[in-house]
């Protein structure tokens, strides 16, 4: 009897063991899961705001694109004003020293 008593308290210490290693092992993986959730969140943060500079820079460069394609037509203008505006000056030139 006393041999089947001994048993029961090693099992129930046993049984206690068992349930603390359990028991921390549980909370050891909420704190994993707690801190998954929060990397969950800065990470979509962090992809927010990836698409978002994205998105700026690529309107960004459009904007650029389309005043560099203006400024390149404008300097192309200008450039042929001045051309026409140098061979009045020379045809005037030529017409005074007639």
């Amino acid at each position: 009897m006393e041999k089947d008593l001994e048993k029961l308290q090693e099992n129930d210490l046993n049984l206690k063991s068992l349930i603390q290693t359990f028991n921390m092992t549980l909370e050891s993986i909420e704190k994993r899961l707690s801190r998954l959730e929060k990397m969950d969140s800065i990470e979509h943060r962090v992809e927010v705001n990836q698409i978002d500079l994205s998105d700026i820079k690529d309107s960004l460069q459009r904007i650029e694109d389309t005043h560099n394609n203006d400024l390149l037509h404008i300097n192309r203008r200008l450039d042929t004003h001045l051309v026409k505006i140098a061979k009045l000056e020379e045809e005037m030139i030529i017409s005074k020293s007639k």
